[in-house]
């Protein structure tokens, strides 16, 4: 049996990569504060965790003082629409560092409990958000004395430029693949033909894969091996039936402003211009409580709450960044629990 995470051997080998954690966390809120942003904190419980066809919720019921059920309520996954009912309130610039929860993760990127920085502008797209990832991850790397990031084999020089590519252009640099021309009808969601151009590209697939399954599977097999090296991308303009909560391009409706940020192949950074037409919303949630459902059993509802304040947000772009991931390159830290103050004990 191994020793508790709190052990002096365990904790003394950890400590030089939370020392680094807890300077990277000051410089990133130094960074935020610096433009003008206000830290906000909001309630972990939420009617709705966050709805994603591939994120397991964590329950929870809240009692009155004599053991009388009142509510069942959820960890939140992202702390996405509370904050964004806060600029339907009238804030400007919001960012918050929070712990979040998943169910049925763990690994060497993955963990139950996790935090997430998250931020938001009023007035801005996802090219602000784009500007703010490589400022802050620059400026976490100086606060530490570190000029390049790495994970794995793959080392990144701070002073490289970002590479910029539409998931469009990388379909087609790494998997030959012309994903545009496979989107499906929004009513019918089967792999069909893109499960053919997968295979014809070497992707194993399935005869019951969905379009959203061949996707990822593309993605994972095929275009993040192939940022592995290389400078750190931003992957933009993703196919509307996976944009998520972004809002349609408006030059290509086919594609929503969504982007990711990649180092070293490792997902770092998640965003949108955000979506704010709260019936185009519902229509979304509704298709991915419905594939939720066909693969997991019982949905996480619709925060209702969050769709009437959709209407009123403004033109916003919003970001989520995981702390640990970016510690995890600060340090060259094989393991996200290399990295945690406290690791969630799971049994073994």
């Amino acid at each position: 049996m191994s020793s508790a995470w709190w052990s002096r051997s365990q904790y003394a080998a950890r400590r030089p990569n939370l020392v680094i954690r807890a300077n990277a966390v000051k410089a990133i809120r130094n960074y935020f504060s610096d433009r003008g942003f206000i830290e906000v904190e909001t309630a972990s419980l939420q009617v709705s965790p966050g709805i994603d066809r591939h994120i397991q919720p964590l329950k929870a019921s809240l009692s009155g003082p004599f053991d009388t059920v009142l509510v069942e309520r959820f960890l939140h996954s992202s702390p996405e629409f509370a904050m964004k009912k806060l600029l339907a309130a009238g804030e400007q610039k919001i960012f918050q560092i929070c712990h979040v929860f998943r169910d049925k993760e763990e690994g060497s990127l993955h963990h139950p409990e996790f935090t997430m920085l998250e931020w938001y502008r009023v007035g801005e797209t996802y090219e602000a958000l784009m500007e703010d990832v490589v400022g802050l991850v620059a400026t976490a790397a100086s606060a530490v004395k570190r000029d390049i990031l790495r994970h794995g084999s793959c080392v990144v020089e701070l002073d490289r430029a970002w590479r910029r590519l539409t998931i469009a252009e990388a379909f087609r640099e790494f998997a030959g693949i012309d994903v545009l021309a496979e989107i499906p009808d929004p009513e019918h969601s089967g792999g069909g033909n893109f499960i053919t151009v997968a295979r014809a590209s070497g992707v194993r697939c399935e005869d019951d894969d969905s379009w959203d399954d061949v996707f990822h599977r593309i993605m994972l097999g095929r275009i993040e091996p192939s940022l592995s090296n290389g400078p750190p991308v931003f992957l933009t303009d993703y196919p509307s039936p996976v944009g998520a909560l972004a809002r349609p391009n408006q030059l290509d409706p086919r594609v929503c402003e969504r982007v990711e940020a990649y180092v070293c192949g490792l997902e770092l950074a998640n965003g949108f211009s955000e979506l704010r037409d709260p019936d185009e919303q519902r229509r979304r949630f509704e298709r991915d409580r419905a594939v939720f459902a066909e693969l997991y059993g019982e949905p996480p509802p619709i925060d209702e709450d969050f769709l009437s304040a959709l209407a009123h947000m403004p033109d916003s772009a919003g970001m989520a960044l995981g702390i640990d991931r970016l510690v995890m390159l600060l340090t060259g830290a094989d393991h996200i629990r290399d990295v945690l103050w406290s690791p969630v004990d799971m049994g073994n």
